[in-house]
């Protein structure tokens, strides 16, 4: 391998961004960003790396595996590379914004560094965006969140989006109640195995298995659901599930919408109802958000996070770029006068016999001649 070949080798998950892409995301991330602005959420910038109690402190602390650290020079304290810009926003609420009026609303968007990639997202290096809505624990809130990721990614083409909601703390909540072994009712939940659920006998293997059961499109799910039995702090959470679907039935009535009243995988710091959004025929998740609490839980919120790599692939591409050519003789002020039309406008550095050969060589589709534009002949 030639010394060149070995310094355009990157590590395992990351990459360069190229044209025309990087420009794409680029423009893809400003859209969301202004659609959450037009529903009211202000824009903050968490920096890149923390001091380590911080970043992996409260909601952060179980990042603490995906996080890179090192060591600052300057205070010669540990820090760590942001692996997830939630718990930075988190942080950001509890301390900086503390005294600002409730609910805040807050937007953001960054890149961030994880240790591994997964399966579905082998992407060391990707950008989040998202919303944090904080200080209110009603369906209403979890409503909008909902509302507004989903509204948002369809205002960047994607189609077909469906959401999948579930409450990540039933399971803990039947478990401690009963006296279950969590470990096991998990590891035969995430297997979707029936027989398993059922085996773990009792009332508590009764109830887990008829809310595996309930699992599927909203309308059936709910109505599977309304027949169980549920303890007192397991209902409660039952008939916030049924508001946010009757509230976004009727704000976006053609979102696909399930549920799974059993899932908890990627929610760990998640304690109240969350969900996950997809777009049909595309790997990987579009994003995922739920309710949590500030470090101290003394401050309900609930938020979503969206990754640009998902979000390209289900996205339309973008539109062919024209570019002109101006050749070396064009003459002064023209141009700024396409520029301002809105043409990307490429000047000849020098001359050259055929300016036509020399257009198509640097990637442009017309030609200024006469002071007029003109397609490449093809």
């Amino acid at each position: 391998m030639s010394d060149r070949s070995e310094r355009s080798l990157l590590p395992n998950g990351l990459r360069d961004g190229l044209a025309p892409e990087a420009a794409h995301e680029s423009a893809v991330l400003e859209r969301l960003m202004r659609h959450f602005h037009s529903y009211g959420y202000d824009r903050v910038d968490p920096p890149l790396v923390e001091f380590e109690e911080n970043l992996l402190d409260g909601v952060g602390t179980v990042m603490g595996p995906h996080t890179f650290r090192l060591m600052d020079p300057v205070s010669q304290r540990m820090m760590g590379v942001r692996a997830d810009i939630t718990p930075q926003v988190a942080r950001i609420a509890a301390t900086r914004l503390r005294k600002q009026p409730r609910p805040l609303r807050l937007a953001y968007a960054g890149s961030v560094l994880r240790v591994r990639g997964t399966q579905l997202r082998p992407e060391r290096q990707f950008r989040q965006a998202g919303c944090e809505l904080i200080g209110v624990d009603s369906p209403v809130a979890d409503a909008e969140v909902i509302e507004l990721a989903a509204v948002a990614l369809r205002d960047v083409g994607i189609s077909r989006l469906s959401v999948d909601i579930c409450l990540p703390t039933l399971v803990p909540t039947i478990c401690d109640k009963f006296g279950l072994d969590k470990a096991q009712a998990l590891a035969a939940l995430d297997q979707k195995d029936a027989s398993a659920v059922a085996a773990l006998g009792g009332e508590a293997g009764a109830l887990l298995t008829a809310l595996l059961r309930a699992s599927g499109p909203a309308k059936s799910a709910l109505a599977k659901l309304a027949k169980i039995d549920l303890p007192a702090e397991i209902a409660a959470e039952r008939t916030r599930l049924e508001a946010v679907v009757e509230r976004l039935q009727k704000a976006v009535p053609d979102l696909a919408l399930t549920v799974d009243p059993v899932e908890h995988k990627g929610f760990e710091y998640q304690q109240g109802l969350s969900f996950t959004l997809f777009a049909r025929g595309v790997r990987g998740e579009l994003g995922r958000g739920g309710r949590y609490f500030l470090a101290g839980k003394d401050e309900p919120a609930t938020g979503f996070t969206v990754y640009l790599d998902t979000i390209l692939r289900a996205a339309p591409p973008p539109p062919a770029e024209r570019k002109v050519f101006l050749p070396a003789d064009t003459p002064e002020g023209e141009s700024a006068r396409l520029r301002k039309q809105g043409w990307v406008a490429v000047s000849a550095l020098s001359d050259t016999d055929d300016a036509e050969t020399e257009a198509r060589r640097v990637g442009c589709t017309d030609i200024l001649r006469d002071g007029r534009v003109e397609p490449l002949k093809k």
